[in-house]
């Protein structure tokens, strides 16, 4: 099986793009590749699933104990031929950015993975060597195991490639040369998403073609082809479980596969529809789902779709068991300032009007702490989270506390009760599955009151 991390010494290295064409030429192998990111990443996973048609998983070491980690990374690369999970940021960058913990070599070293470091050799040559000489010797093991150049020309790659060899004592796999044709886009919160690049597949086609080409496949295979692969876990029955439904189009699009499936093994059977372009959440769901995304980019047509708007607020304040996260938050606002600067009515059921800041907010990692009993709490649990936006609220509510892990800064947030989570932190089921067995329950006795007032 192949298994490898595919880690940079810096953001804007090319990681994804090379683990898109990597992941697009082992398809074209037949190895049946997986992929995985580290962190809590939720856009890059979307190209990951444009190359490979199926999803892909986070590995995230501070949502998640390490033991959670290793068994879903074994269960969902069971049955595969090859994973490659790609890292965020820079090899060693992990908590607060001055903490090894939940960084890419976290996850190599919790899951004994070798390392493809991309490198892009953006105005050095020597110095690439220095740096990366540093790398191999700041934690032991590195499990660095290769280097690939990015964005980098046949000639260059042809000067590098011994004196990186000789310096680091690493071999060099190969170059992928600039490919204009198969840039991403970015945006605020990263890259653009995959839905929103009308030809993305002949982009990552072109990436993967490329790749072949410049791979060193015999030292490929002899460096990540590691150990006999696992078993597929056995399949789901489909059907019977409670029905949750889960907003999913192309503004609530930031929802972890994984948060599903511990939605499913606790017995939810999530129902997807559009608060973009259905009237109504469907019939018959016991429980609400809105995950994040970018409802700023389409509020407008959000405020348009009044019936929506109008059932949404007729559940939640009904007593429908929902959660709200970030960009669902804001839509169960009063109103919303869309990208374009204008202000859009929002479902209306909690108090505060999402704005635009300028800057980032309450961004990164933190422990939501409950002072009493909710829908997915107890009174004096801690649930570790994760923000990450550019709009805030003007009443974020204030029934959790939210605390910094390494520098202990807190704030109040978040709207709960029995039937309800509503706040700007991201949650991660898979990580937590009690949370999923809650939310699950209550939807189930919601269901049950239902039957029960219509006899």
């Amino acid at each position: 099986m192949i298994e490898l991390i595919l880690s940079a010494p810096a953001s804007g290295s090319g990681k994804t793009v090379l683990a898109c064409a990597l992941l697009g030429a082992l398809k074209g192998r037949g190895l049946n590749p997986c992929a995985f990111k580290c962190g809590p990443d939720y856009i890059d996973p979307m190209f990951h699933r444009a190359a490979l048609g199926v999803d892909s998983r986070n590995l995230d070491l501070f949502l998640a104990d390490e033991d959670t980690v290793r068994e879903q990374y074994r269960r969902y690369a069971g049955g595969r031929g090859a994973a490659v999970v790609e890292g965020a940021m820079g090899f060693y960058d992990g908590l607060g950015g001055s903490t090894h913990r939940a960084s890419p070599w976290h996850a190599a070293d919790t899951l004994e993975l070798p390392v493809l470091l991309a490198v892009r050799p953006k105005g050095a040559s020597l110095t690439l060597a220095a740096q990366i000489r540093g790398l191999l010797d700041f934690r032991q093991p590195s499990h660095i195991a290769a280097i690939f150049l990015t964005d980098c020309s046949p000639m260059l790659a042809g000067s590098l490639k011994p004196m990186l060899e000789g310096e680091t004592g690493l071999p060099v796999l190969g170059h992928l040369p600039h490919l204009e044709e198969a840039e991403l886009e970015s945006r605020h919160l990263g890259l653009r998403t995959a839905g929103e690049i009308g030809d993305l597949p002949q982009r990552l086609r072109r990436a993967a073609e490329t790749l072949e080409e410049a791979m060193d496949w015999e030292r490929f295979f002899a460096l990540f082809d590691r150990r006999p692969g696992w078993a597929a876990p056995p399949s789901r029955a489909g059907g019977g479980g409670v029905p949750l439904a889960v907003a999913r189009d192309e503004v609530f699009c930031f929802a972890y596969a994984e948060t599903l499936d511990a939605l499913r093994d606790a017995g939810a059977e999530p129902v997807f529809f559009s608060p973009l372009r259905d009237e109504g959440v469907p019939e018959g769901a016991c429980g609400l789902y809105l995950p994040g995304g970018y409802p700023e980019l389409y509020a407008g047509r959000l405020a348009d779709n009044r019936a929506m708007r109008a059932c949404v607020r007729r559940l939640v304040e009904g007593g429908m068991p929902t959660v709200a996260e970030c960009g669902g938050f804001l839509y169960l606002g009063r109103s919303l300032e869309g990208a374009d600067g204008g202000s859009y009515p929002m479902a209306g059921v909690l108090p505060g009007d999402g704005v635009r800041r300028d800057r980032l907010v309450r961004f990164g990692y933190a422990n939501l702490r409950a002072e009493g009993d909710s829908l997915l709490f107890r009174a004096g649990e801690t649930v570790p989270v994760h923000e990450f936006h550019y709009w805030d609220s003007t009443d974020n509510g204030g029934d959790l506390t939210a605390v910094k892990p390494l520098t202990g800064r807190s704030w109040r947030c978040g709207f709960v009760s029995g039937r309800l989570y509503a706040a700007f932190p991201h949650l991660y089921f898979a990580g937590r599955p009690g949370l999923a067995e809650r939310f699950v329950r209550a939807a189930k006795e919601y269901g049950e009151e239902r039957i029960s007032h219509e006899v």
